[in-house]
C-alpha cells in the first residue's frame, strides 16, 4: 500500500515545481533572435518563466570584441523589461571565469529546489552534447530543449524536447560588424538596446 501511495504522489509533487527555462549566452549584444526563441519556448512548453543567463566572458571571445559584463547585463535587462515572463539569472557572472553548465545547474538546483529547469540550446549544439562536461549527470538535472534548425538532425543519445521556432538569421557578430561599419541595426535589436549601444559608444572599434 505504501508503494502505491508513493508512486501516485510523485508525479503530483513534480508538477507543482516552477517550470523555469534557462537561455544562456554571451549576449554581446542580445538581439531579437534571442527574444523570439525565449518567447516561443516559453509559450510552447508552458513554462512559468525564462531566465536569461549571461556568461562570464568565454576564453574564445576575441579580446578586441569583448566588452565588460556590466554592459551585457544592462542590455539584457533593457531587452526583457517589457515581458513579465523574462528574468535575469546572474549566477555565472557572480561566479566569474569559465563556468561549466553542470556546475552552474548543481548550484541553482541546490539554491532553488522548487524549480524544474529547462535548458535551451540551438539545434546546431545538440550534436555537441556528448562533449559537454559531465553530460550524463547534467541530463539528470535539467530537461534539454532543442530549438530546431534547418540542416541539423533532430536526434541525440540524450532526451531532447524539440521546439519549432521561426528561423531568424541574426547573430551578435553580424550586429557588431554592422555597428563598426556604421550601418543600421534597426529591428535587429530592441530599440532600447540600440539606444544604449549608441549612448555608450559600444562596438565602434
Amino acid at each position: 500500500m505504501n508503494l502505491v501511495t508513493e508512486f501516485k504522489t510523485a508525479p503530483i509533487l513534480a508538477s507543482e515545481k516552477k517550470r523555469v527555462g534557462i537561455l544562456g549566452g554571451t549576449f554581446n549584444p542580445p538581439h531579437m533572435g534571442h527574444l523570439i526563441v525565449a518567447d516561443q519556448v516559453c509559450q510552447q512548453l508552458g513554462l512559468d518563466e525564462i531566465r536569461f543567463m549571461p556568461d562570464a566572458m568565454p576564453p574564445h571571445i576575441d579580446k578586441k570584441e569583448a566588452i565588460d559584463e556590466k554592459y551585457r547585463l544592462d542590455m539584457v535587462n533593457q531587452s526583457i523589461a517589457d515581458n513579465a515572463n523574462f528574468k535575469i539569472e546572474d549566477a555565472e557572472l557572480k561566479r566569474g571565469g569559465v563556468s561549466f553548465t553542470y556546475d552552474t545547474m548543481v548550484a541553482l538546483k541546490a539554491e532553488h529546489p522548487e524549480n524544474d529547469y529547462y535548458f535551451i540550446i540551438g539545434g546546431d549544439m545538440v550534436a555537441y552534447l556528448p562533449k559537454w562536461s559531465r553530460i550524463d549527470e547534467l541530463v539528470k538535472l535539467v530537461h534539454f530543449v532543442g530549438v530546431k534548425r534547418t540542416g541539423f538532425e533532430q536526434k541525440s543519445p540524450y532526451p531532447i524536447l524539440w521546439v519549432d521556432v521561426p528561423t531568424i538569421d541574426i547573430s551578435s557578430t553580424q550586429i557588431r560588424d554592422k555597428i563598426k561599419e556604421g550601418r543600421s541595426i534597426n529591428y535587429l535589436v530592441p530599440k532600447a538596446v540600440s539606444d544604449y549601444i549608441e549612448k555608450e559608444g559600444l562596438y565602434r572599434e
